[in-house]
């Protein structure tokens, strides 16, 4: 069955790990450090195979298959756990290249160093040293017929060595939402009013004054004019009238604008948070501390 890298098979594969990268994790075999993971194979129904570690701190640039049912994963000090690895099962490995697939013949050749270096599970059953040592079964290998059941203890996962829950915090998001809480029309409208205009006017009048002359009395020679009839003085006479009209002029110019008056609102709210009771019984390994480290 091909195998494929699970970067390429898919994109989303953190998913899988409860949103942890564990690609780059750092290799432990026991308390001391191996190397670190560079990719982790599936096959096509999606199922975890291998994981491709380097392992640099034994072989320097060495790399090569560790059977996913080998591992174990740490989220809280982000590393893989590789049961049971020796320096001498890494010499023996076959190297990984990444631009060569992977065939049956090459896997065949990983699972027997594997089947070689199984150990017994129960490790505080006494063993009989005075019994002939059996020899290891090698399961039956037939390229057509073979399927990693056949090595559930490289291929399984040990759910016991895998549990895992989350914790949960409740945490405030501040938004905001935009709402309409009032609305402003601007027009215009006629009034009408009566204005009072005072228009000064002039009229003319014809003011006659008589008087006696200071020679009334006195004999006079009449002129050619005396006595003459149809003499007569003319004189025109005027008066303003008021010229009222109207004219439109501008008076004012409006502007409508809105601004913004800007507040901060302080809220209060209870928010929850789960933490972990450990119960410890005997001796406690690996205890998660309070606060994980930052993950990628």
């Amino acid at each position: 069955m091909p195998l494929h890298k699970i970067r390429d098979f898919d994109p989303d594969y953190r998913n899988y790990f409860g949103d942890h990268d564990i690609l780059g994790y750092d290799l432990y075999s026991g308390e001391e450090k191996v190397g670190s993971v560079e990719d982790l194979l599936v096959d096509d129904e999606g199922k975890f195979r291998y994981f491709v570690i380097n392992t640099g701190v034994w072989v320097f640039g060495k790399k090569v298959l560790l059977p996913i049912g080998r591992s174990r994963i740490s989220y809280s000090d982000r590393r893989i756990y590789a049961n049971g690895l020796t320096r001498t099962q890494v010499e023996e490995l076959p190297e990984y290249n990444n631009l060569t697939p992977i065939d049956y013949d090459q896997e065949e050749r990983v699972r027997g160093v594997y089947r070689r270096g199984e150990t017994p599970l129960d490790t505080k059953t006494p063993v009989d040293t005075t019994a002939t040592p059996a020899t290891p079964a090698t399961p039956a290998t037939d390229r057509n017929t073979y399927h990693y059941d056949r090595d559930a203890a490289l291929y399984n996962m040990n759910e016991q060595d895998h549990q895992d829950f989350r914790l949960y915090e409740e945490r405030v998001v501040a938004n905001k939402t935009r709402r309409k809480t009032g609305e402003v029309k601007v027009g215009k409208h006629v009034e009408t009013e009566t204005a009072h205009v005072s228009v000064p006017v002039e009229k003319e009048r014809i003011v006659i004054d008589r008087t006696n002359p200071t020679d009334a009395g006195t004999v006079v020679t009449p002129g050619a004019d005396a006595f003459k009839e149809g003499e007569a003085i003319r004189m025109e006479v005027y008066e303003e009238t008021p010229d009222i009209r109207k004219e439109t002029v501008v008076r004012e110019d409006v502007r409508v604008r809105k601004e913004v008056d800007r507040d901060t609102v302080e809220v209060d709210e209870t928010v929850r948070k789960e933490r972990l009771d450990i119960d410890k019984q005997g001796r406690a390994i690996d205890e998660p501390s309070e606060t994980p480290r930052n993950r990628a």
